[in-house]
Formats: structure tokens, C-alpha cells, sequence
């Protein structure tokens, strides 16, 4: 990698071309590990049909050469999927350190259940490895704390797949906001849509192909549990694959899922990545299963908010809302106008006006950290061949999410709470304060 920096120069820029940036021979190309190797690593290796999610647009710019799963199912649809890619089969393993102990890999892929993010991406750091790493960053503003700490010391290039910060519909609504065209924005609506119920699901015996145990890693152990129906991507209601989202346990729920990208757009428009609310309300949650102390009360169904209306606000006034109803989409509400964006969708009276007034030459690259406009990925792979920050930094991220992660924890306390954006403490609530961090299961703790 390091033989194609002095090649990157600005005719490289002009390219826009589908094909690796900077590499020009198959031994210049990054050699990639998955860990996690599901729906969102590429929904092939679910055994469903089509393809999306990250390992497709990766795999354009580098070679993925070991694939790592607890399902030993998903981890040999994945080696056959890259061997239809690449005419060779990758290595197949079940434990990601095998990965990280491997000096010819030069990025680790993370697309676990969301419990096991800042573990390996922590750790992969520290082993002098470069990351992507799928949304959201962390399930505890404790380990974003960490993966901050992490990427500060190692110096390592980390991109968290909010695949947003590379869409054009939403860099041009941070360049329209920029510019003034809604005069002081005031207020950001973040539609996420509700989550799902579930009925009560019996425990069963994991699948034979699942090691649940390491599925289950740093979080507690319990009993797995599934009941097959018409229902979700998986055709069934259970504690593991996808659907894990559903549960406190392993995910903050639609908070955390949709909110991840919203918040984060929001976040980035409304120029708070670098602090965070002081307060945080939720006006109204809904949730399917009763709650005590903010821990539910019934562990056989989904747990995470079905419907809420939460209000984030700056020490300034600034709000950002968080609620399930409506258009999915962020609408921003400023002095003199509104604009709503979405994926593939911008519009408001600004955005009819861009025809007689367009934006000023460089105001999207400006937008996208002074570089041209590319896929997520390919940001990435550019960022790691330039050792530069890429667009979906992690230090922004944790600050986004921080959000995401306080209005989960105010939801679940049923109560508002207070946070001090600059030591990152929740005031006042010895409670609420307790679910900043979980304990770790023995052997799955995060050193250092």
C-alpha cells in the first residue's frame, strides 16, 4: 500500500471510474478480513437473493483474503461469494483474532451484531490494522469513549458505515445550510420509523451451525430463543441474526439502527460534532414490554421503543427530534426556510430556488472534508492510502450517536436526563449515569 501513495496525485482525482483507487496491480491492492459476514456484509451470504451492503462496493477496491462468522452457514456463503469474485477462496475462520494476528491483512470489515463493534474494532486498531466498521459505531457511550482513545493513540484510518455522509442529497442540504439558504437553522426532525413486536418466543436450541456462545460475546448469557413465521429477513422472530436489533441487549433499537444515520446528518448540518446535548426528553415512548430501573421486565419478546418523540437540545436551543411517525427523513427548520432530505430526495422552497441561484463552486467538496465526491467506500479505501480522516471520522460519529445512545437511556428510564457534553457525564442521576458503560463478560472485556 504504501508504494501507491506516490501515485495518488490529482489526475487520480478526475478518475471516477468503478475500479481500485490508487492500486494498480493485484499485489497493490489492500488484502481485507470480514468479521461478520451477514445481511450487511453482503445479503448473499444470507443465502437470500440479491446483494447490497458493503462487501460489494469494498470488494471493487481490495481483496477480501479470510472471511470470519459464528454461523459456520454465512461464513462458507461467504467464501463461495468472494471465490465468484475473485477466482480464489478466502481463508474461513471463527475467531476474529486469528484475523488480527495475521501481518499481510491490511483492513478488518466489521459487520457483527452490534455488542461486538468497539471490541474488534478497538482491537484490531491496536494491532496496526486499518477499519470499516458498520453503523452504529458502539452499543455504550463508553466504548465510543474507548474507540475515540483508540483512534487518537494508533493513528489508525477508521470509516463507520453511515453511508449518508457520501449520498448527495444530504451533502447538498449541509452545503445549502452552509450557505444560509434557511437562514439560522433552529431545529432538525429525525424520522426513523417504529420497531417491531414480536410474539413471546419459547427458547429453543440454536441452530446447529451457530456458535452462540461467540455470537453472544461480551453480553450477558442467556437461553437462545426463536419461533419461526412470515416474517423479517430471516422468516422468523429470535434473539440472533438481524434481529437482534430488537433488543437492548445487543442494540439501542430503531435509536440506534435508523437513528444512526439521522442523528448523524443532523449532527453534522447543525455543525455539533464536536459537543452534544444538554438535555435530553422523551415525550413519549412507547415500549412492548414493561420496564423497571430501565432493564425490561419480560425477556421472551422484543424490548426496544416501538414509538417515541424525543427532544435533544444544545446549551444554544438548537433541537434535534427524534420520533417514529412521519417521512423518513431529517426536515430542517431555520429562520427564513425549511428543507427536508432524505435518501435520493431533497426538497423545499431553497431547492427550487437552486435553478436561479445554484451553490457556489466547491460548496458540496467543501462540505465532503475538501475532497471530490465519491462512494462511501472508495472514500475509505482513499482515505487509507492518504493516512487522512475519512468522511465518516469516528470522532464526529461518537459524538452523533452519543445523542442516539442518551435518548435511548432516557427512554428506557422513562424520565429526562442532563449531559455535560464536555466531560461527558449524565448529571445528577446515579442511575441513568450507570447505563453510560455494561460489565463485560469474563474473557470478552476490552483491555486497556
Amino acid at each position: 500500500m504504501k508504494a501507491t501513495l506516490a501515485w495518488a496525485g490529482a489526475s487520480v482525482w478526475a478518475s471516477r471510474e468503478e475500479r481500485a483507487f490508487g492500486f494498480v496491480s493485484a499485489n497493490d491492492r489492500p488484502r481485507m478480513g470480514a468479521v461478520g459476514t451477514g445481511s450487511r456484509w453482503c445479503q448473499k451470504a444470507t443465502g437470500l437473493t440479491g446483494s447490497y451492503g458493503s462487501a460489494p462496493g469494498m470488494r471493487r477496491h481490495g481483496d477480501y483474503v479470510v472471511v470470519c462468522d459464528a454461523d459456520e452457514n454465512r461464513r462458507g456463503l461467504a467464501g463461495k461469494l468472494v471465490k465468484d469474485w475473485t477466482g480464489r477462496a478466502p481463508d474461513s475462520v471463527a475467531d476474529y483474532r486469528v484475523i488480527l494476528d495475521r501481518d499481510d491483512i491490511d483492513i478488518v470489515h466489521i459487520s457483527t451484531p452490534d455488542h461486538w463493534h468497539a471490541k474488534i474494532a478497538i482491537e484490531a486498531m491496536r494491532s496496526g490494522k486499518d477499519v470499516y466498521c458498520e453503523k452504529p459505531m458502539t452499543l455504550t457511550i463508553e466504548e465510543g469513549q474507548k474507540m475515540v482513545e483508540a483512534c487518537r493513540k494508533t493513528g489508525r484510518i477508521v470509516q463507520i458505515g453511515t453511508q449518508q455522509r457520501s449520498e448527495l442529497s444530504f451533502i447538498k442540504a449541509i452545503a445549502m445550510i452552509r450557505d444560509g439558504r434557511i437562514g439560522k437553522v433552529r431545529k432538525a426532525t429525525c424520522v426513523i420509523d417504529g420497531a417491531p413486536t414480536s410474539p413471546k418466543l419459547p427458547t429453543a436450541a440454536p441452530p446447529r451451525q451457530l456458535d452462540w456462545n461467540l455470537w453472544q460475546g461480551p453480553v450477558p448469557s442467556v437461553p437462545y430463543r426463536a419461533l419461526p413465521g412470515d416474517h423479517g429477513e430471516t422468516k422468523s422472530w429470535s434473539r440472533g441474526h438481524y434481529e437482534f436489533r430488537w433488543w437492548y441487549e445487543y442494540s439501542g433499537g430503531k435509536l440506534t439502527d435508523w437513528g444512526a444515520h439521522h442523528v448523524d446528518i443532523a449532527t453534522w448540518a447543525l455543525a455539533k460534532t464536536e459537543t452534544g446535548p444538554v438535555t435530553v426528553d422523551p415525550i413519549m415512548v412507547k415500549h412492548p414490554v414493561t420496564f423497571r430501573d430501565g432493564f425490561p421486565t419480560d425477556d421472551s419478546c422484543y424490548n426496544t421503543a416501538t414509538e417515541f418523540l424525543i427532544r435533544a437540545t444544545y446549551a444554544d436551543g438548537v433541537e434535534i427530534e427524534i420520533r417514529h411517525d412521519g417521512d423518513n427523513g431529517i426536515l430542517f427548520e431555520g429562520s427564513t426556510g425549511k428543507l427536508f432530505v432524505s435518501r435520493g430526495r431533497l426538497t423545499g422552497a431553497p431547492v427550487d430556488e437552486l435553478k436561479a441561484r445554484p451553490l457556489p463552486a466547491g460548496a458540496l467538496e467543501s462540505v465532503y472534508k475538501n475532497r471530490p465526491l465519491v462512494d462511501h467506500y472508495r472514500n475509505f479505501l482513499e482515505a487509507v492510502v492518504e493516512r487522512r480522516e475519512p468522511i465518516s471520522d469516528v470522532f464526529s460519529h461518537h459524538r452523533s450517536l452519543t445523542t442516539c445512545h442518551l435518548a435511548g437511556i432516557a427512554a428506557r428510564l422513562g424520565r429526562p436526563v442532563r449531559w455535560d457534553p464536555v466531560r461527558e457525564v449524565i448529571l445528577n442521576d446515579r442511575v441513568a449515569q450507570g447505563f453510560l458503560a455494561r460489565e463485560r463478560r469474563k474473557g470478552f472485556e476490552i483491555e486497556g
